[in-house]
């Protein structure tokens, strides 16, 4: 059995990031030009965060959220209802023998930076980071 590339950690070689980047930038102007006919996908502003290969380049995982981060649930169900006209217009676009199954998330992104950024603002946290400072002062003064 094939092991998986991000299990032994090592990470995404040069080639997958490569073809990840050219299917997002792909991704972004299709839908940013409205080339896929669906109503629900032409209301909606979506950003492609992120597109991650397996190690075969057979599946690519495509990580998507609405302008304003409200929807995306639903953005990504309309998405994956067209997977099969976004796999063809990622097909014509780069040229690869295979083109990846594209599978569709909620890019979580943004709601993590703005956790991270929360508790770096708590009182403790901030004293925390003080603290380090003023003991070596004090250390300093005897």
């Amino acid at each position: 059995m094939a092991k998986n590339r991000f299990e032994d950690q090592r990470g995404p070689n040069q080639r997958q990031l490569r073809v990840a980047e050219l299917i997002r930038r792909t991704l972004s102007e299709a839908l940013m030009r409205g080339d896929v006919h669906d109503p629900d996908l032409s209301r909606m502003s979506i950003t492609i965060g992120e597109v991650r290969l397996s190690a075969d380049l057979s599946i690519a995982t495509v990580y998507a959220l609405p302008l304003g981060g409200k929807g995306g649930t639903e953005a990504v169900k309309a998405l994956a209802r067209n997977k099969g006209e976004l796999r063809r217009i990622v097909g014509r676009a780069i040229k690869i023998k295979h083109t990846p199954e594209l599978r569709f998330m909620v890019d979580e992104t943004f709601d993590q930076m703005d956790h991270t950024h929360r508790l770096l603002q708590q009182e403790d946290v901030q004293r925390d980071l003080r603290k380090p400072d003023s003991d070596t002062d004090e250390a300093g003064e005897d």
